[in-house]
């Protein structure tokens, strides 16, 4: 039987984050792996305008009607 479950390491043992259908002394084989950066726990969520408004930039006011020009440094196509 092969599962996969996350765990925790505490430093002496690993502690299942689920059930583990195993008998008490049951040799297993782990294989370790830390878990990936978008699955750990980072606290509570991030909001991008929270973080847009603590960043304080300062910027044209025109910007969301001249992006393009902004970013490429070009005048985008009008379509008249």
């Amino acid at each position: 039987m092969t599962t996969t479950v996350y765990a925790t390491f505490d430093g002496e043992v690993f502690r299942p984050e689920e059930p583990v259908r195993l008998e008490p002394n049951t040799r297993v084989l782990l294989t370790i792996g830390e878990e990936p950066m978008a699955k750990k726990n980072m606290g509570e969520p991030g909001c991008f305008f929270r973080a847009a408004l603590a960043a304080n930039i300062d910027g044209p006011p025109d910007w969301s009607e001249r992006l393009d020009e902004y970013l490429y440094g070009e005048e985008p196509l009008r379509a008249d």
